[in-house]
């Protein structure tokens, strides 16, 4: 009979945290000295959603304190896991290593929530992995009895270390129901103030079954709460995440960052390692050096941007009624913008190109690659009623076209009626060229 590797879960977790959402969590005294480290407290000057707070005031936790709330999830559910049979493959190594992962797995990331997302920088995972190979991080990871190396593969997908634990972990901290989304569902739905993150953790950890090869396996009685997580992201994006005030700002920064670094006067490293405050500072002196006169008009979209001063909504259009993949470069919508506003102004509008936004949101997805134990298939096909083209529905639903404008024409908005037409002109226009080059 084989010899099961003993897993401690329980020894020396002696130093308690107090959260908001989960009370007390426990660490032990080496992994608490990685909340104390100068990258992880970075994360307490970042705020978890960003812009949302202007329009939901309560807002304002922490990416520090979603990375606790991931530790806590990441550590029951290991337990849970290595008493149903896991054990047979982790090491206590290996353990040390995921929780080490699940508390530090955004310590790379951008300051404002995604606002920075489609820009070209390196990704927050990548940027995560080269903190944790560097001093001081590294000799810190090592003293909690964790691997660096796999601890940053975990969170990078692009590294590889040898051993059999690690596409196990990442299974685990990456999926359908994985700590960082059963945090961030609740924590995000506690502190807007609304009811639709909110999820049944106990018993979804209590119903999760090992599997080496796909991290967790289910059996049909969580379908319900795999349902839920789905339909709770899709209301979480539809009325808190991509809330169309929260699009016009985070599309407003998106611009002057892309003009700051089209121009040159901002570089991509500019931009690592930044929190809130100290981006808003960088962007501050950045364009403080270019004339006031500038085309790009720097300075009044920063100022908008850091007093919530959203552009307004001239029109919306629904994705899934036109191709406009010819829009969806960053890089190239101010161009188009710049079309649009010689347009307006040929129809007798004094308008530029920088007080148009064109905001197209970025790729989402709804992770549902969990394998039904007791029907013998996959979530796909098994006797849930989301189906992928439900899912599908969901992403094509929020998949919203906004054009946003200055706030000086706010009381002409009604006078945009043809912007949606003008748009899908310039849409086909813009594939018809595509077409033949």
């Amino acid at each position: 009979m084989k010899k099961k590797t003993k897993i401690s879960l329980m020894d020396d977790f002696t130093h308690p945290i107090r959260d908001v959402l989960w009370g007390h969590v426990y660490m032990t005294e080496k992994q608490a000295k990685l909340t104390e480290s100068a990258p992880f407290m970075r994360l307490n000057r970042i705020m978890q959603l960003g812009p949302v707070y202007l329009v939901y005031p309560g807002a304002t936790h922490t990416r520090a304190s979603h990375s606790i709330g991931v530790y806590h999830l990441g550590k029951r559910l290991l337990r849970n896991l290595a008493e149903r049979g896991a054990a047979d493959w982790l090491t206590t190594e290996g353990v040390k290593s995921f929780l080490a992962a699940c508390l530090l797995h955004d310590l790379g990331h951008f300051p404002y929530t995604h606002s920075l997302k489609e820009l070209s920088l390196s990704s927050h995972e990548a940027l995560t992995g080269e903190i944790i190979l560097k001093e001081p991080m590294k000799s810190l990871v090592g003293a909690t009895g964790a691997d660096p190396t796999l601890t940053a593969a975990i969170i990078d997908k692009e590294k590889t270390v040898s051993g059999g634990e690690l596409h196990f972990y990442r299974r685990l901290l990456s999926g359908a129901l994985d700590p960082d989304k059963l945090d961030y569902l609740n924590r995000d739905a506690r502190y807007c103030g609304v009811p639709y993150g909110v999820q049944d953790v106990d018993f979804i950890l209590s119903k999760l079954y090992p599997s080496k090869k796909r991290g967790a396996d289910i059996d049909s009685r969580l379908i319900p709460n795999v349902e839920s997580v789905l339909f709770s992201k899709y209301l979480m994006y539809r009325t808190v995440y991509w809330h169309r005030n929260v699009r016009a700002v985070t599309a407003m920064l998106k611009k002057l960052l892309i003009n700051g670094l089209e121009s040159g006067q901002i570089k991509g490293e500019d931009l690592y390692n930044l929190d809130d405050s100290s981006l808003f500072t960088l962007l501050e002196q950045k364009i403080n050096k270019k004339e006031r006169d500038s085309s790009i008009n720097g300075v009044n979209l920063l100022e908008s941007v850091r007093e919530g001063k959203f552009y307004a909504t001239a029109t919306e259009i629904s994705l899934e009624n036109v191709d406009f993949q010819a829009l969806r470069n960053i890089k190239d919508r101010a161009k188009y913008e710049e079309k649009l506003a010689e347009e307006l102004r040929g129809r007798g509008f004094k308008i530029k190109g920088e007080d148009i936004i064109i905001d197209i949101p970025e790729p989402v997805s709804f992770e549902t690659g969990l394998f039904i134990i007791d029907e013998k298939r996959g979530f796909s096909e098994s006797s849930s009623a989301f189906k992928p083209q439900t899912v599908n529905a969901f992403i094509r639903t929020l998949y919203t076209i906004r054009i946003f404008i200055n706030q000086k024409y706010k009381e002409k908005i009604k006078t945009f009626s043809k912007l949606c037409s003008i748009l899908y002109e310039l849409a086909s226009a813009i594939k018809t060229t595509d077409t033949k080059q």
